[in-house]
């Protein structure tokens, strides 16, 4: 036993205790290099709209308003950038002069401006007809239904509203017919 030892042991520690240590020392633990990974994570942005029914009638009044047969929920979905101030939901109609239009010979149309619509909420909560010029479809042709302005507290979100529809025939003189026409929705983030 060396002298150092023999002094440890004088002081009160045993000798299977000193030896303990000198053991853990000897397997002193052995590090590796560092590795790293390089992470990406994307979230793209998106926005959606779809509509539950896809199909709606009414059954027209000669000089008066028919309301459609029921209301559509229109459910729109985004996920948008930091740089994006508002999300715009609008209706439209492909041809301001022919929303709607018989299959002819002759051809009659109901023009967008008596086709009439409204939210539960959202912009137009009254009746309103497709005459605004909206960011699609053509001048006189659509109508604005809501704008959210987009914050950092709904960056991502979904809605849903149901829009109604009305067809105002007062003044229009139209033949007895089948009248069919596509109402086109989409939103954007601006």
């Amino acid at each position: 036993m060396n002298v150092s030892m023999r002094r440890l042991i004088r002081h009160g520690f045993p000798p299977l205790v000193l030896l303990l240590g000198s053991a853990a020392g000897a397997r002193a633990q052995v590090n590796s290099t560092t590795a790293t990974v390089a992470l990406t994570a994307t979230l793209s942005e998106a926005v959606t709209v779809s509509v539950t029914p896809t199909a709606m009638t009414f059954a027209l009044v000669a000089g008066g308003t028919a309301n459609g047969s029921v209301p559509v929920a229109v459910t729109t979905t985004w996920v948008t950038a930091t740089s994006r101030a508002n999300l715009v939901l609008d209706a439209y109609f492909t041809t301001a002069s022919a929303a709607l239009t018989t299959a002819g010979p002759p051809v009659v149309n109901i023009p967008s401006s008596e086709v009439l619509g409204q939210m539960t909420t959202g912009t137009p909560t009254s009746y309103t007809a497709f005459t605004q010029t909206a960011a699609f479809g053509p001048t006189g042709g659509g109508l604005t239904l809501y704008t959210v302005a987009l914050t950092s507290s709904n960056r991502s979100g979904t809605r849903t509203d149901n829009l109604t529809l009305q067809i105002n025939l007062t003044g229009t003189q139209i033949p007895a017919a089948t009248y069919t026409g596509t109402m086109y929705l989409q939103a954007q983030a601006l």
